[in-house]
């Protein structure tokens, strides 16, 4: 059995600050790495119980340099860094991979539901939809997944996000570590979402894979809200791409991956 993790960071257990999901702020952001660690390493060691002989993990926070390598199960294979490849946060994931997983995930731009709440850049995009519904991270690359028949049977990060998950399709696992109100978070307690994330992995790897396909519409209308009208301006030059008013910029495609490409040159 082979299985993809994708990781982030701001649906951690506790995070709750732009500081902890920082290296320049090693202070803050040393404590929030190891968790994402344990966050990662539970549900890879909850995967292995279950059958798996391979695991390849994204690391898909900033840098995608977080995880602590020597505290992954030994079979656990890492990707680092950023390759400059449309599929980003599921980058590698192919036809040969069983299922994926998402651990750390957060809401999507404009929830109330994450004080960290936003959709792949925070600083510059305002919020991103497909055919008039709201993405969030996790929807894009469940759906990037789901290009290549590999099916989402497990997410963690935030109450808020768990429920999205839940609305895309009921049979994947989900495990909430947090919960957002305004600037706040309410947190349990770290060991807490280990044992959540284990026990619901442990049901994930035993139950039916293929319900938890997400599916990919015929037909893609995407569009990009941005922060600023002149970033807007310059992705309307994508082929196929056009302004919708000064800060929203569409495209419409046949081909989810075109979709994908896309998003990777208009961010």
């Amino acid at each position: 059995m082979k299985i993809f993790i994708s990781a982030d960071i701001e649906g951690i257990t506790g995070i709750g600050h732009w500081n902890e999901t920082d290296k320049a702020f090693p202070n803050e952001y040393s404590w929030f790495q190891k968790q994402m660690t344990a966050e990662v390493a539970a549900a890879a060691e909850a995967a292995i119980e279950g059958g798996a002989t391979e695991i390849l993990i994204k690391d898909a926070h900033d840098s995608g340099r977080n995880l602590i390598l020597d505290e992954l199960p030994e079979l656990c294979k890492v990707v680092r860094g950023w390759a400059g490849h449309p599929l980003s946060m599921v980058q590698e994931v192919d036809e040969s991979f069983d299922a994926i997983m998402f651990v750390g995930y957060h809401s999507r731009a404009g929830q109330n539901t994450n004080t960290l709440a936003h959709t792949m850049s925070s600083a510059r995009i305002a919020r991103m939809t497909l055919n008039g519904l709201d993405m969030s991270e996790f929807y894009v690359h469940g759906l990037a997944a789901s290009y290549y028949g590999v099916p989402s049977i497990f997410v963690s990060g935030d109450e808020g996000l768990c429920q999205e998950v839940s609305q895309h399709n009921s049979n994947i696992q989900t495990v909430a570590t947090i919960r957002g109100v305004g600037s706040s978070v309410i947190s349990q307690h770290p060991a807490q979402s280990l044992k959540m994330i284990r026990a619901g992995v442990a049901k994930a790897i035993g139950g039916d894979f293929s319900k938890g396909l997400l599916p990919i519409p015929e037909k893609l209308e995407f569009s990009i809200e941005f922060k600023k009208h002149q970033e807007a301006y310059r992705a309307s030059f994508y082929p196929g791409a056009y302004l919708i008013n000064p800060v929203l910029v569409g495209f419409k495609t046949e081909d989810y991956f075109e979709l994908l490409r896309f998003n990777l040159f208009a961010y």
